[in-house]
């Protein structure tokens, strides 16, 4: 059964408490929170489904603005409306704010550091790290048939080999998306818009 915080300030409390945890905890921001979100929202406090959280995080990469603060501000209002939005949104920016101030000071202090120097660049493996995590869990239900695979396999493909921005991209993967679905539907085949829950994710089934 699905869990719901409790109505009214305890559930304003508690977004604000978890996203305030994910801020700090996760560095780079952006697509690396979705493995703490996911783990939070999903697996701990199951709030939302898997299929739902992958759902809004489509709505949040293709919103103008940090996925990570725009992830924080979809999921809240799903939770809480526009207070929960809010909630969410002070929850997660605040400590990023705090600490990204004390680091610059920081940083210009101390950037000429070999051990600071050094230490950045374990930072960046990291996140490239927790980035690949979030890119192979939403891999597991956002890619289901020859579809999707193909949409991503090309978009993957211009992005790399073209100057094409990520916004057109979403854009375009809108409209392939689309049209896709109504050529199924006029050529009459089985039309599926999300993996099945008793289908092992493991196996990818072929629907056209």
């Amino acid at each position: 059964m699905e869990m719901r915080p409790q109505h009214g300030t305890s559930r304003l409390y508690e977004l604000f408490w978890v996203f305030l945890k994910i801020g700090p905890a996760t560095f780079g921001g952006g697509y690396a929170m979705i493995p703490m979100i996911e783990k939070e929202l999903v697996d701990k406090r199951k709030w939302i489904t898997r299929q739902e959280m992958n759902d809004l995080m489509s709505l949040a990469s293709a919103a103008p603005g940090g996925v990570g603060v725009n992830a924080s501000a979809f999921l809240g209002y799903r939770m809480g409306k526009i207070p929960g939005a809010i909630a969410a949104t002070l929850g997660i920016t605040l400590p990023s704010f705090i600490i990204v101030f004390l680091l610059s000071a920081f940083y210009a202090a101390f950037q000429s550091e070999p051990k600071v120097e050094a230490a950045f660049k374990g930072i960046h493996g990291a996140i490239i790290g927790l980035i690949a995590v979030a890119a192979f869990k939403m891999g597991k239900t956002a890619l289901f048939d020859l579809g999707t695979i193909l949409i991503s396999v090309c978009s993957l493909a211009l992005l790399l080999l073209t100057g094409i921005s990520p916004t057109a991209m979403i854009l375009i993967g809108l409209v392939a998306g689309i049209i896709l679905i109504r050529m199924k539907k006029l050529l009459g085949l089985s039309v599926q818009t999300e993996r099945s829950p008793s289908e092992n994710p493991a196996m990818i089934e072929y629907y056209i």
